[in-house]
Formats: structure tokens, sequence, C-alpha cells
């Protein structure tokens, strides 16, 4: 029973039908279809009180690679490792910058680079 859950509680192994039919292009009749064909497992959940349908994503990859093929997969999968490595450096560009304000600040209130400038000259 452990393997059949496992899927479920892997981060990134489910998916929501609205980011299916956002990420993969599927509407909702093409997932209902698919569920009742029993090509796509689901699970019924809801936030807030707002119920949706978790998915299962490897399932649903190769629902779209026997419909549109491979090379449409292949595609999706560059599409959304792109989005996650853009949002990953803007998270860290703004990390950097608060430090390097972070860095600013600390170097006013010690007066120059401190120890840095200590060790310049003792190679000297």
């Amino acid at each position: 029973m452990d393997d059949l859950d496992s899927e479920w509680q892997r981060k990134g192994a489910t998916l929501s039908d609205k980011t299916a039919r956002k990420e993969y292009g599927l509407t909702q009749d093409e997932i209902v279809k698919a569920i009742r064909a029993g090509k796509l497992r689901y699970r019924l959940n809801s936030v807030y009180g707002n119920p949706f349908l978790r998915l299962i994503r490897r399932e649903v990859e190769t629902l779209i690679e026997k419909e549109r093929g491979s090379e449409a997969v292949r595609r999706q999968r560059a599409r959304i490792e792109l989005t996650r490595v853009t949002c990953e450096l803007k998270r860290l560009k703004a990390q950097i910058a608060a430090l390097e304000k972070r860095k600013s600040a600390l170097m006013a209130d010690s007066g120059g680079c401190g120890a840095l400038s200590q060790r310049k000259d003792r190679k000297r």
C-alpha cells in the first residue's frame, strides 16, 4: 500500500486539474473522459472549501504523449523547468540584493572593510 500512496505523497508528483489545464492545455472534458476511461486516477481535495481534482503528473504526461506525441511532453517539461529556474533566479537575486544591503550597512558601521582591509595590508 505504501508504494501506491507514495506517488500521491511525493512533492511534484501530483497536480491539480486546473494546473493540468494550464500547463498541458487540457480541457476539463478531456480530464473527465480520461478519468472515466481509467487513464487517470484522481483524488478529490479542497482548499478553503473550494474543491479540485488532484491528478498524478506522470499519468497526465502519458495521456498527453498518447494524444499529442512525445515532442509535446518534452517541450512542456522544458517550459516547466524554465519557469522553475526563472523563479529560483529571481529569488536568489532578491536574496543577493538583501545581503549586499546588509553588507553595506555593516561596512558603514565598522568604518570600512574592517578585517578584509587588514588582511590585504598583511599580504603586502
